[in-house]
């Protein structure tokens, strides 16, 4: 199978040669179906987008409920797909990474995420701390981590929330202080994928006075002195990634470890949160896209009062308001993943936006599908119940949707 770097590496010297030729922009290829995910992608986007529903419905469907049943980490999975390079999809070449832009990792993303929601948000969470080493930190840190990240040989785990700071997130009350050729951090971080089973931590604490500009970013190992973890949560849904809470208590990390500038972490913290928002939002689209050609099935297959469920008009309308509101859903995760590989200034009210409505509208769409498939979408044989708990809590997670609201209005009413 090819992977992800060859693709990329292909990408690239195309580009070098259309620049040498100034041959004309590639035309994008259009098809006739609503639940066309290719819709408006370019050929080398669709043999990405190939890449990972091949690899999705390969490794991760036929094992989806057993995972989310048995609450298992897939890890032997997770590195066969390093293997193809989803452990760094826009991390640099030179550390492992795939070094593709934030579209074509969405892409990937909800192409993955057909096949299991949570192993692939965890993926994206794993990226997220890759990228952010691979932006901010210095470059001995990106040799000494990216490369056994990429790899998915090592794991990683973002560490905002608290279990007083959630939403509130600029207020947290972790502490970092600096003590000889260490920092001392003491406090808690809550719900956090991965916790105990990831090998590397990116967690934010307190180095300076109150507010966001007192907050620090420092990557900490499992293994360091004072660092320790809750017990596993028993969630609704994401099943297949461990959550816990991870406890500081006097855990001495080196200070060669501090990501960037002392008082840089609350920025870096949010510049990580633009793209998992595009993250989680591209999860939801898979989970929504994989529901909806579920109902799709069974309402063709699926009789009462002597017809298909397909031939009723309340069942077509319904359809089409869920392919309606699916394809809404990617254009603007679609668009906000463009202004985000721009480096557009207003793409944090974008990426609020896109989230808010694309988590909303996909969880409707598997509640919908549940809906269609009646009784039988009630019963753990199906895999549409677990599309639907898997998918809630992307309403909740990388920024709640009410605060989403609350970024896109700050926007709106700026001076």
């Amino acid at each position: 199978m090819t992977s992800l770097l060859h693709i990329a590496a292909r990408r690239a010297s195309t580009r070098l040669a259309r620049s040498a030729l100034a041959a004309p922009r590639q035309l994008r290829q259009f098809s006739t179906s609503p639940l066309d995910p290719s819709i408006g992608l370019t050929d080398d986007q669709k043999e990405l987008q190939s890449l990972a529903r091949t690899f999705a419905d390969n490794e991760f469907a036929p094992k989806m409920q057993e995972w989310d049943e048995n609450q298992h980490f897939p890890v032997d999975v997770l590195r066969k797909g390093a293997e193809l390079g989803f452990g760094g999809l826009y991390t640099r070449e030179d550390v492992g990474g795939a070094g593709l832009g934030r579209l074509d990792t969405s892409i990937v993303f909800e192409a993955l995420s057909t096949g299991d929601v949570s192993t692939t948000a965890y993926i994206s969470i794993h990226n997220m701390c890759a990228w952010m080493i691979d932006t901010f930190g210095s470059e001995e840190q990106r040799l000494k981590y990216l490369p056994k990240l990429t790899s998915m040989e090592h794991f990683a785990s973002y560490c905002l929330t608290e279990p007083g700071a959630g939403s509130d997130a600029a207020n947290l009350a972790t502490t970092a202080v600096k003590k000889g050729s260490h920092y001392v951090l003491n406090g808690s971080k809550a719900f956090i994928s991965g916790g105990g089973s990831s090998d590397v931590y990116l967690i934010m604490a307190r180095t300076g006075g109150a507010g966001p500009k007192g907050i620090s970013c420092f990557i900490v190992e499992k293994g360091f002195k004072g660092l320790s973890f809750g017990k596993k949560e028993n969630k609704l849904g994401w099943n297949s990634q461990p959550t816990r809470a991870v406890i500081m208590e006097d855990c001495e990390v080196p200070a060669e470890n501090l990501v960037g500038a002392e008082g840089q972490g609350f920025s870096i913290a949010m510049k990580g949160l633009n793209g998992g928002r595009i993250n989680i939002g591209s999860c939801s689209l898979g989970a929504a896209q994989a529901s909806l050609e579920a109902a799709i099935e069974h309402v063709k297959v699926r009789k009462q009062f002597n017809q298909s469920l397909a031939s009723f008009q309340n069942t077509q309308f319904k359809l089409a308001d869920m392919a309606t509101s699916l394809l809404s859903s990617r254009l603007m995760i679609r668009q906000a993943a463009t202004m985000l590989d721009q480096n557009h200034p207003d793409v944090a009210s974008f990426c609020a936006m896109a989230k808010l409505h694309a988590t909303d509208e996909c969880f409707r769409i598997c509640d919908d599908s549940l809906q269609l498939h009646g009784g039988y979408g009630y019963l753990k044989d199906y895999k549409v119940n677990v599309y639907l708990r898997d998918a809630r809590v992307h309403r909740i997670l990388e920024g709640t949707n009410e605060v989403m609201r609350m970024v896109a209005s700050r926007s709106l009413l700026a001076d």
